[in-house]
């Protein structure tokens, strides 16, 4: 025993490594579960009786999309002015200021306006539903469901999930528009650069595949939001302290998840 003595700090951490791993796994294969279950709920639930209730889809879209409005024209103007002063005080050192319009289009099409909408869901949408989902299983509302017959995924993930799917594009999409006239204001008035003259050149460069791309990661954020927010919710253990971690738990996965995927996206179809 003596002899394992200083050994017990490596093995403790070994412990935590493994068990931190072997958790990760479950959790993606749990949310593949999920989300396998979601499409199964959604092509084929009528053909049980059980369709996905429409206005619960529209109150999620409701509380994803409509509400977070405000919120995203704040931070995607903040954006697009932040790109618009930082792009013409590096291009001033070469006298290409004129140029900016070319940086500012495709970054915040192709990463800003993506990536923000999504942090932004994340935080605001993805831990209410993770909130709410680790509040219903400590009550064992979750368990009152599947004794009635209702099928937990189909009642509560699949609303959300879809209401996701159609909004966080839509916001995405809303955030390239607020972001590129909030920074056409501030080129316009640092540069001298007409607002027409703005949108005819931010119109020349960027491409329907240049806002494809930008949409196509708001899809997969909008997986990954989901996903992320039921997992953790279902995993709640104790009572409001546990609401409470499960909670932090989701945003900073979902964060974590979005920023990797963003990454690993602009490599794959840029290379």
């Amino acid at each position: 025993m003596s002899e394992a003595g200083p050994f017990s700090p490596v093995v403790r951490l070994a412990e935590r490594v493994g068990r931190s791993t072997v958790g990760g796994i479950e959790g993606i294969g749990h949310g593949a579960s999920l989300l396998a279950e979601s499409i199964y709920w959604t092509c084929l639930g009528w053909r049980k009786h059980q369709p996905v209730r429409l206005p619960a889809v529209f109150s999620e879209m409701m509380e994803v999309g409509i509400r977070a409005i405000p919120i995203v024209m704040v931070l995607s103007a903040a954006i697009g002015i932040m790109l618009a002063i930082q792009g013409i005080y590096t291009l001033k050192m070469f006298g290409a200021e004129s140029r900016v319009v070319i940086g500012i289009a495709f970054s915040v099409v192709r990463e800003f306006a993506p990536l923000i909408t999504g942090i932004l869901v994340a935080g605001r949408s993805g831990s209410a539903l993770a909130a709410r989902l680790s509040t219903m299983k400590i009550n064992e509302e979750i368990d009152a469901l599947t004794s009635m017959g209702v099928n937990p995924v189909r009642f509560l993930v699949v609303p959300a999930l879809l209401a996701m799917l159609v909004m966080l594009p839509a916001l995405t999409f809303f955030s390239d528009f607020i972001s590129l006239f909030a920074a056409g204001i501030y080129v316009n008035l640092d540069l001298g650069l007409s607002l027409a003259a703005y949108a005819d050149q931010t119109l020349d460069i960027l491409s329907v595949d240049d806002l494809m791309h930008g949409l196509g990661k708001s899809v997969l954020f909008a997986f990954l939001i989901t996903l992320v927010a039921v997992v953790n919710g279902a995993a709640v253990t104790g009572g409001a302290e546990g609401v409470g971690r499960v909670t932090t738990r989701s945003v900073v996965h979902a964060i974590t998840a979005i920023v990797i995927t963003d990454m690993l996206f602009a490599f794959l179809v840029t290379h």
